[in-house]
């Protein structure tokens, strides 16, 4: 399997992932995968592939110190205006 498929548009916007890669990730109808533009290009993933792939982008990301500080520093702004 070379990971590279070949796709064309169909009819109202339709577009037919190939049987291999189907079967490859478990895809049956009506299952549900996500879109994601990307600067690379358009990604096709499983629900399951997004949620990873978002918990890798957040790994030992401290988002509520992060935000306290972008509060903090509009909070500063606000009071020198």
């Amino acid at each position: 399997m070379s990971g590279t498929y070949a796709a064309v548009m169909g009819d109202r916007g339709r577009l037919v992932v190939p049987a291999d890669l189907r079967a490859h990730l478990g895809l049956d109808e009506g299952a549900a995968v996500i879109l994601v533009e990307t600067p690379g290009g358009v990604v096709l993933m499983t629900r399951d592939q997004a949620r990873q792939s978002i918990a890798r982008q957040l790994a030992g990301a401290d988002l509520v110190s992060q935000l306290l500080e972008d509060r903090r520093r509009d909070a500063s702004r606000e009071d020198r205006a």
